[in-house]
């Protein structure tokens, strides 16, 4: 029992002793010290025709009367502090803020309860280098791969089809394109739209885009076929001859909307053979669909070559 008593007396004495630390050190830390630190500088509002290239400072060293907990945070965080340079000063090529403009835009952004007493009288000095815009367009690299029995109804869509880019000109005349991301859109079998990035080529380091990425958009429809025979019209025949084709008339396979496929029909169609491109050794004429209707989405010959008889008239 008398352990246990002295334990607690023990116990009770080292709460005390706790509580009076802490309450001595709140007090200490409420109390105001002059004291130095150090600012990170964070440069805003840089002119649009302008990019920063170097400053002379990235941080600045300050004298502050503040209170303690006010110190004991900057060491737990760095401090940061805007610095505005929408009005620059200018010398010749060089740009410049005195020390009196940043130190009133140091004093602005510290609290109430803290005074500015001293900070670095030196200059900031800047070095920039002058924005270059460039139009140009956007290629795609996706690769779609459409679902059984389906087709793209026109060209693959790219909104915006173009970016502006904004940097040094020697990194940006070199340029004639930007690539989007690659991307892979696989069984497609209904209209599509999807959001893809622009890729950044290393040699753009110092250039900005006007838009991170383009919507890309298809459409997409069911196909039929339909087979329809063509007659074959031979040119460059040698002249007072005439000619006869094994057979007369070729298949061509045509893709497209079952409602467009019915409409169909062989003055919509021209199928070539020219004489000229016969070759001695092998009689065969060689075959070349050369008018499609504009209704379909494909043709092809299942023939590309015919036997012959050439006859004098």
């Amino acid at each position: 029992m008398k352990k246990g008593r002295i334990r607690r007396k023990v116990n009770i004495f080292f709460i005390f002793l706790v509580s009076a630390s802490l309450a001595w050190l709140v007090s200490q830390l409420s109390e105001d010290y002059t004291q130095g630190t150090s600012f990170d500088l964070v440069y805003i509002n840089i002119p649009d025709t302008l990019r920063l290239n170097k400053a002379s400072k990235d941080n600045i060293d300050v004298r502050l009367r503040a209170s303690g907990f006010q110190f004991l945070g900057f060491n737990f965080r760095r401090k940061q502090i805007a610095i505005d340079l929408s009005k620059l000063n200018r010398r010749g090529t060089r740009y410049y803020i005195p020390q009196s403009d940043y130190r009133r835009q140091i004093q602005n952004q510290l609290t109430a309860s803290m005074t500015l007493l001293e900070a670095d009288r030196d200059t900031l000095f800047f070095e920039f280098y002058k924005v270059f815009k460039r139009e140009v367009p956007v290629q795609s690299d996706v690769t779609i791969n459409l679902g059984q029995n389906f087709l793209l109804e026109e060209e693959v869509s790219l909104i915006p089809n173009s970016v502006v880019l904004m940097g040094p000109r020697e990194e940006i005349e070199a340029v004639n394109f930007i690539n989007t991301a690659n991307l892979e859109l696989s069984d497609i079998t209904s209209d599509f739209v999807s959001q893809v990035a622009l890729t950044r080529p290393e040699a753009l380091q110092n250039t900005t885009y006007s838009i991170d990425s383009v919507e890309i958009s298809g459409r997409v429809f069911r196909f039929s076929e339909k087979i329809i025979d063509i007659p074959i019209r031979v040119i460059n025949l040698p002249e007072g001859t005439a000619i006869r084709t094994f057979p007369d008339a070729v298949s061509v396979l045509c893709k497209g909307k079952i409602d467009k496929l019915k409409d169909l029909n062989t003055a919509d169609f021209e199928v070539i053979g020219d004489y000229d491109k016969v070759s001695k050794s092998r009689q065969m004429l060689e075959l070349k669909l050369t008018t499609i209707p504009d209704i379909i989405h494909s043709a092809k010959l299942l023939e590309s070559e015919v036997e012959f008889i050439l006859k004098r008239e």
